[in-house]
């Protein structure tokens, strides 16, 4: 590590007190991570190491997304860390498809701030992954909202619109929108696109349709929009996704 790249005093002892106190490590559905401007981790969590199939945090510090993630997925990471470091802009709550160990997808809503040292200079970033479950019983939500979820696993190939979820909720679209982010941690248009791309993956995985047959399939007005909405949530294009998980 030479001296021009080399991580400042002040990010060094803040790594040393998370790996110590290793209280991130009680967050199994998070995955927390701490870099340098190079992108070089300095702290992780024990999740981000499960998630990168590796035994010992010692494993992954000191090294970068590509040696962990498949080349596609590691491009988008690393760009999204040097959009951080470059303008001092954070990430937050960017919905996200990822990979996981076992090859299928999963949800997350990921956020990565800029750190500072005392001088205002912008010395690495740190960020959290934190995972997105799918309600496993629609009984414990509240009626309401129960209703429109079960719509939305129906109909979320037609056209769709926060006021007709609001109405078939019988609540105003203000009031929907809360009830909703504070039920599933993300907007109701988060909720129908997690939707639309999460059965997009589906028949990308199990099916030979085109892409443009799984666009339109899944609610999308044409192929194009499919494939950059797919590519920011995931990474990776439908056809290169479909390639990763067979």
């Amino acid at each position: 590590m030479d001296s021009t790249t080399a991580p400042s005093s002040s990010l060094l002892e803040l790594a040393a007190v998370l790996v110590g106190g290793e209280l991130l490590d009680y967050l199994p559905d998070t995955v927390f991570f701490l870099k340098d401007v190079a992108g070089r981790y300095l702290a992780v969590n024990t999740t981000l190491v499960e998630r990168c199939q590796r035994r010992r945090k010692t494993e992954l510090i000191g090294r970068t997304v590509a040696d962990f993630f498949p080349a596609e997925l590691a491009r988008n990471y690393f760009a999204q860390d040097r959009r951080v470091v470059a303008t001092g802009e954070p990430i937050v709550n960017k919905l996200e498809l990822h990979l996981y160990p076992s090859r299928q997808p999963g949800w997350c809503l990921t956020t990565k701030l800029p750190l500072r040292d005392r001088m205002g200079r912008i010395i690495g970033l740190a960020g959290l992954s934190r995972d997105l479950h799918p309600t496993a019983n629609a009984t414990r939500l509240p009626p309401a909202l129960a209703e429109v979820v079960d719509y939305l696993d129906g109909h979320y190939s037609e056209p769709v619109s926060v006021r007709i979820l609001a109405r078939r909720a019988n609540l105003t679209p203000v009031k929907f929108t809360s009830l909703v982010k504070r039920i599933f941690q993300v907007t109701p248009l988060q909720l129908l696109l997690q939707r639309r791309l999460n059965a997009g993956a589906r028949r990308l995985r199990d099916s030979e349709d085109s892409v443009a047959a799984v666009a339109q399939a899944c609610g999308f007005y044409d192929h194009s929009a499919f494939s950059r909405q797919f590519k920011l949530a995931t990474g990776l294009t439908p056809l290169a996704y479909r390639r990763s998980v067979r």
